[in-house]
């Protein structure tokens, strides 16, 4: 048998809600509707399934045998819907108990920690899982919608960072970091205002495997020096690249917020026309920039660019 199209979710919800109150005033303002909407509702409900539902008894209804089986099968349908609607939000990340972001190794001495500890005093129940790796994997993991956001360097002259040229992502920038030269302690280089990358021409290099924004950077300001380094060798973390520095096996070109991972290396300013800017930015699929776990996010992100480079709640 087919269901007549006048049977409607919202229909059942009026009429369960009548079910339960047994009184027109009080349905029409539990569901914020006129009383004669109500009436309408269920008396079109009633048409809908050419059987009565209620007896007229003056100006009231009283339900019928009839009434109360189609609410008990009504009241299964609506949880069935919602549940439904639950898990589709669930499956699209929508309202999950769980978050899944993206950064880079560099951000985890100060921004995404903040980051997380402000998020997790808007959401208190939301779980966080982290995942560090490179601009590039990263960025591939939030377009496979294995990611729900990332927080990462763009190069400044990103197209990501032009919401014109980039329909599917919405992009929130924190904060602004330039690159230094980074170098052990105690170098040539030491305790200069600005260093000209042509004055090291003879140096040996370490840097980033490709992928990351950091080493597309150094590849960046050494294309504007017009020459192409010596690299001695190239990792992948930022962690062992510092080492390297402090150790003697050669030079970087590091972003500023690294400059508090180690004590051993000193991060020297380069000349205005050798340098290079990373701006560190959310970025999270425009589909989803009304999920209210993501707005928490965007909020928190918002606030520590507002603030300097610092959490809300700090």
């Amino acid at each position: 048998m087919a269901i007549d199209e006048a049977i409607t979710l919202k229909k059942l919800e009026v009429f369960l809600a009548f079910m339960k109150l047994n009184n027109m005033a009080r349905v029409s303002e539990l569901l914020d509707q006129s009383t004669v909407s109500v009436h309408r509702s269920l008396h079109s409900l009633e048409q809908a399934m050419r059987c009565p539902l209620f007896k007229r008894d003056g100006r009231s209804l009283i339900p019928l045998q009839s009434a109360y089986i189609l609410a008990e099968y009504a009241q299964q349908a609506i949880n069935k819907v919602e549940e439904g609607v639950r898990k589709v939000h669930e499956a699209a990340g929508f309202s999950a108990t769980r978050l899944k972001i993206g950064s880079l190794y560099s951000l985890t001495l100060r921004c995404i920690p903040q980051l997380m500890i402000g998020l997790k005093l808007r959401k208190p129940a939301l779980d966080i899982d982290l995942t560090l790796g490179s601009n590039r994997d990263l960025i591939q993991q939030l377009a496979d919608g294995r990611l729900d956001a990332i927080v990462i360097g763009l190069h400044e002259q990103s197209k990501l960072n032009n919401p014109d040229d980039n329909q599917a992502l919405v992009a929130v920038p924190l904060f602004d970091d330039d690159v230094f030269l980074a170098a052990p302690l105690h170098s040539p280089y030491a305790g200069q205002q600005r260093v000209n990358l042509n004055d090291l021409r003879d140096e040996k290099f370490v840097t980033l495997t490709d992928g990351f924004v950091t080493s597309q950077d150094f590849a960046y300001c050494f294309e504007r020096a017009g020459f192409a380094p010596n690299i001695s060798m190239r990792v992948q973390d930022i962690f062992s690249l510092i080492n390297l520095v402090s150790g003697g096996i050669g030079y970087s070109l590091l972003p500023g917020r690294v400059g508090t991972f180690s004590s051993h290396i000193e991060l020297i300013p380069l000349e205005p026309k050798f340098g290079a800017r990373q701006r560190i930015t959310l970025l999270l699929p425009k589909a989803r920039e009304r999920d209210p776990n993501l707005l928490a996010l965007t909020a928190e992100c918002r606030m520590y660019g507002r603030n300097g480079g610092k959490s809300a709640f700090f």
